[in-house]
């Protein structure tokens, strides 16, 4: 059977812009239009969905990994019938500095049961680890979260340019978080399409804004994803444009993805 599920690693240049609350409300939005979504917690060194969530997790990444238990016993059902999350587990030597041979085995232990999804998303730790650059060549396609900050900016050059240079990756999308404004968030993506377009001679493509929204915030103290909460507001009528995005991209990239593997490393 052709693969038709869509892998997307969520990733930033630095921490602190928002890119583990923007993975899961991505996650929850298209579960809200009816798509089926797993979002993996691959932030190994501080793993932290399990908190914006308010769950205490029976199972975790590792486990899976070590062959303890099944994915299915250690996925968190965030929704019914189709939102479901896997925990990390924070600080594990092994996972956090993954070589080459933990790493063909997680894919091993995973790729059979991702099927039943239509989106897979992997939040990452932020940087240029290792690890993280395998997890994000695996996925089909790659979202970096930036924010008009210079640091944002420059680092997430800095991780375009490591993944190009290392495994030949060109198909990078961006979304600016915490924008004042469309134009900043505009601004903010030209900045970043300009050096790669004069360093690295291609250009990512804009997903999408999100502008700054208060009620982000008041849905993390609540630890509630923010489309579940606070459905209306600018946030997160921008995250749902995000949303239809990749739900068209998908359908553009079916045939291809029938190709490949749910998650694929050419190494």
């Amino acid at each position: 059977m052709s693969n038709t599920t869509l892998s997307i690693a969520i990733m930033s240049g630095k921490g602190g812009v928002g890119k583990t609350s923007l993975a899961l409300n991505l996650a929850c939005a298209l579960h809200q239009n009816s798509f089926k979504t797993l979002l993996i917690d691959c932030d190994l060194g501080l793993a932290n969905l399990d908190v914006l969530l308010g769950i205490t997790p029976e199972g975790n990444l590792q486990n899976v990994l070590l062959g303890d238990k099944p994915l299915e016993e250690v996925l968190y059902p965030v929704e019914k019938h189709g939102f479901d999350v896997l925990p990390a587990a924070s600080g594990v030597p092994e996972l956090v500095d993954m070589n080459a041979d933990t790493r063909d085995l997680l894919l091993r232990r995973l790729e059979p049961s991702l099927g039943r999804y239509d989106f897979v998303f992997m939040d990452l730790g932020a940087g240029i680890s290792d690890t993280v650059q395998s997890f994000a060549a695996m996925a089909a396609l790659r979202i970096v979260v930036v924010t008009p900050e210079p640091t944002s900016l420059t680092d997430s050059y800095a991780m375009i340019k490591v993944l190009n240079n290392r495994y030949g990756l060109r198909n990078f999308m961006v979304v600016v978080n915490e924008a004042a404004s469309v134009k900043e968030a505009q601004d903010t993506f030209e900045k970043l399409a300009g050096a790669c377009r004069h360093f690295v001679h291609f250009e990512p493509v804009m997903l999408g804004p999100v502008r700054f929204d208060e009620n982000v915030s008041e849905a993390v103290c609540r630890q509630k994803p923010l489309m579940r909460c606070y459905p209306g507001t600018p946030a997160a009528q921008d995250i749902q444009n995000i949303a239809q995005r990749l739900q068209k991209a998908r359908l553009n990239m079916l045939d291809w993805l029938g190709q490949r593997g749910i998650l694929h490393l050419d190494v």
